[in-house]
């Protein structure tokens, strides 16, 4: 690793293409900067590529923006010749260089004669995966580091149907790469005929925000007094949401510190709902309005937050467990009761999410079905039963990682449809003087009682990285029997693609995609799990709690992930 590091810092310092201001930086790297920065090609997965921006192999710039590009256009001419016309849609958020990287693919995807369509301005991912299913386009390419910090920035990838890509469709894509030379040396395939690039209209705009206000349920309900404060955190929502709430007659106020597109992100401490900083400015803006609701989009619209006043008089968050299973309940509730309801109704989560929407499911006859984490996966199995002619009738998706989407207009999280949807929950529970905290607790008396939670272990540089794979072999090798006291009855291995039964014996072929995830289960239906990330130096530990009382949950799940810490070696 010591040796590659050095290799790729004398060839960027070095290569007289890059700039004497980003060689100037270079020189000042040392030790952890310079190996982080330089140690390896930065990683392109199934999630496309996230890193900090900055000069080196491992960060996100304009020379690895090139090389993903010139990989990205090889992978869908590859795929069919008329992709060249059909084109590729490409959006970004407010983060820095955010527009330069949007204007740099599109040339290129233009000097090897594709079709590039662009937005005047910043757009959210959902309306990306939105525009390339619109205008029947070949793929799409977003440009964000979704909820990362300022510092970070990223290369997100879609198909024609406007899905991330499942690790079978990318593979080629991944050749491709691996076979195209260093980012300082890679140049486009130059066309006959260079590719058009067309400058997006309002049609695309006013198509998407018609379709997330079709989704509304219970649109007469009323909403005269009814307050919810918003904040896109300086994301690319903000114009998309002003306009359906405005549309739909809710009384929105806007977090207005955090309604500019600043890439610095100077009116938040973070930008991630999961966060509790993240809803230090909206809940002062709450208070001040005696507003009931508080719900958030992250900077490229994917992912919603959501607070409440609570039947105690404070406000409260819902983790992305919660407030999806309450917000299904919700759904399927309303749809029963308006006959809509479908008899062959699916929801699809992942296997890290909680079991409690799945009992919510299951209470309404609804099948579910879990998958990898990573939206791809359900967008996927819906544009399959599509291809099929048959199938069941999608309800609803989500993730953990407070991401859901009600349909499937488009194939991500979409927080615009998110936000709509809980403002009516919202609404519905408060004109019934029912205070969500009350609305979630009548759930679980109802399904029992679960708490979640999730950790994260970062590992930085090649140091790192070699930690973080010794930790999950150790976790894929171990075969735990016991678990902060209780019984481990079965293991999942998504390196094997083996459920072994701990009590029996037996093992059982998995049927998911093969990933390095591992999840125990124990006696009495807790269960823990633990994935490294698909874009970021981390690991993370998942677990939920479950009890016949809330009471002592939050610390069994801790007992739970230490207990799993110490089995696999983790300090």
């Amino acid at each position: 690793m010591a040796e590659l590091t050095e290799l790729n810092y004398a060839r960027w310092l070095h290569s007289p293409k890059v700039s004497e201001e980003d060689k100037a930086l270079i020189r000042k790297m040392k030790g952890k900067e310079k190996d982080d920065a330089f140690y390896c090609d930065i990683a392109f997965g199934t999630a496309g590529m996230r890193g900090i921006l900055g000069p080196g192999t491992n960060r996100m710039n304009s020379f690895t923006v090139k090389k993903a590009s010139v990989a990205f256009a090889k992978f869908i001419l590859s795929r069919d010749e008329k992709n060249a016309e059909k084109g590729i849609v490409i959006s970004h958020d407010n983060r820095y260089f955010s527009r330069q990287f949007t204007l740099e693919a599109a040339r290129l995807f233009n000097e090897m004669g594709i079709k590039s369509y662009i937005f005047d301005a910043l757009r959210p991912t959902p309306e990306l995966s939105f525009a390339v299913r619109y205008l029947h386009a070949a793929g799409g390419v977003m440009i964000t580091a979704s909820h990362n910090p300022k510092e970070y920035n990223g290369y997100k990838v879609y198909d024609e149907e406007g899905c991330q890509l499942t690790p079978t469709k990318i593979a080629p894509l991944l050749e491709i790469l691996l076979d195209l030379p260093d980012e300082l040396s890679v140049e486009p395939e130059m066309a006959a005929v260079p590719g058009e690039s067309v400058l997006l209209t309002e049609e695309v705009d006013d198509a998407y925000v018609r379709a997330v206000e079709s989704i509304a349920i219970r649109k007469n309900l009323n909403k005269k007094g009814f307050k919810i404060v918003y904040t896109p955190q300086h994301g690319a929502s903000l114009e998309n949401a002003r306009r359906v709430f405005h549309d739909l007659g809710y009384e929105f106020i806007p977090v207005t510190s955090q309604c500019t597109h600043d890439p610095d992100f100077g009116g938040t401490l973070s930008p991630n709902p999961e966060n509790a900083d993240a809803y230090i400015e909206p809940l002062k803006v709450a208070k001040a309005n005696r507003a009931p609701f508080i719900v958030m989009t992250d900077p490229d619209g994917d992912r919603c937050g959501v607070a409440y006043l609570s039947s105690k008089g404070t406000y409260e968050r819902f983790s992305g467990n919660q407030s999806a299973a309450l917000l299904l309940d919700y759904i399927l509730m309303s749809r029963k009761e308006m006959g809509t309801l479908p008899v062959d109704g699916v929801v699809y989560d992942t296997v890290v999410s909680s079991d409690l929407a799945r009992k919510v499911a299951a209470g309404y006859d609804v099948k579910v079905e879990s998958f990898l984490t990573g939206f791809k996966y359900i967008g996927d199995r819906i544009h399959h039963y599509e291809e099929l002619g048959r199938g069941p009738t999608f309800l609803f998706g989500y993730e953990e990682s407070y991401g859901c989407l009600i349909s499937p207009f488009v194939r991500d999280k979409d927080g615009l449809q998110a936000i709509l949807m809980y403002a009516e929950m919202a609404l519905y529970y408060h004109l019934k003087g029912i205070p969500l905290d009350v609305a979630y607790e009548n759930l679980e008396m109802r399904f029992g009682y679960h708490h979640t939670g999730a950790e994260s272990i970062y590992f930085e540089g090649s140091s790192g990285k070699e930690d973080m794979e010794r930790m999950m072999e150790k976790a894929h090798l171990s075969e735990l029997r016991e678990l902060a006291g209780l019984r481990a009855i079965r293991k999942d291995d998504y390196v094997s693609l083996v459920s072994t039964d701990l009590l029996t014996g037996e093992k059982k072929p998995l049927t998911l995609d093969r990933t390095s995830l591992v999840k125990y289960y124990l006696e009495d239906t807790s269960w823990i799990a633990l994935r490294p990330s698909g874009t970021e130096p981390k690991s993370k530990f998942y677990v939920e709690a479950v009890g016949e009382t809330p009471d002592g949950l939050e610390e069994k799940a801790k007992k739970i992930v230490l207990s799993f810490k110490k089995a696999i070696g983790v300090r």
